[in-house]
């Protein structure tokens, strides 16, 4: 069943189109969609409580940003990644996300260093009491209330696409594998924000990321 949370702020949705494509692409970032599986229109509609035509729509958007992708049967299904595909990811997210984290540098302050410390405990909590779920969300939230306070807009579309195509290989592998020996460096990053050291912030943002995406072995790969 989709969540009714929203990875974007929380505001009126102008339509129902608009608010199908965000619960839907929410799902797809909290590893609610395994890779490999067929996603229908009538099943999303059903869940949704809405027509079609939204859903077909939210679809097509999703395809577009290579979150779903469309097979040559016209079947949409969440991606499967190969070795290379996903080194190649890796690097773009490396860069990107340490450039949107070092522009959110001058905007932190005593209250968003708060925010930061209070999710990295709801996702050490998680990592203890091994919820999956509880991890997901708690990680996604920390880093994009982290990016989005240096308002990096096209960094920050790029990095939610980079996301979506990522997290359902990622949630499938702490299906099998559980999360209590994923390594948290949200607290190295923390200080160097706190101390405005954006050397550190880089290599804290760099590592984080190389060791998430390292967790995923060739069992769960696509031969390149």
């Amino acid at each position: 069943m989709i969540d009714a949370e929203f990875t974007q702020p929380q505001e009126e949705f102008r339509t129902t189109q608009e608010r199908v494509y965000y619960q839907v692409r929410d799902a797809i970032l909290r590893g609610q969609f395994l890779p490999g599986r067929a996603i229908t229109i009538r099943g999303l509609a059903e869940q949704l409580n809405c027509s079609p035509m939204p859903v077909r729509e939210a679809l097509r958007r999703l395809t577009s940003e290579r979150a779903l992708e469309l097979s040559d049967t016209r079947r949409v299904t969440v991606p499967t990644l190969t070795r290379e595909k996903l080194d190649e990811i890796c690097a773009a997210r490396v860069a990107l996300e340490c450039q949107a984290a070092a522009q959110a540098l001058p905007f932190v302050g005593e209250s968003e260093i708060a925010t930061l410390r209070a999710l990295d405990d709801r996702i050490t909590a998680a990592l203890a009491k091994h919820d999956i779920q509880e991890y997901v969300t708690g990680n996604l939230e920390f880093h994009f209330t982290l990016y989005r306070l240096g308002r990096p807009y096209i960094i920050l579309s790029l990095i939610e696409s980079l996301w979506l195509q990522t997290a359902p290989l990622q949630h499938l592998v702490f299906q099998r594998f559980g999360v209590q020996e994923l390594p948290d460096r949200h607290q190295d990053l923390i200080r160097a924000i706190a101390q405005k050291d954006e050397l550190r912030v880089r290599t804290a943002i760099r590592q984080d990321i190389e060791e998430g995406l390292g967790s995923i072995s060739a069992e769960e790969l696509l031969p390149t």
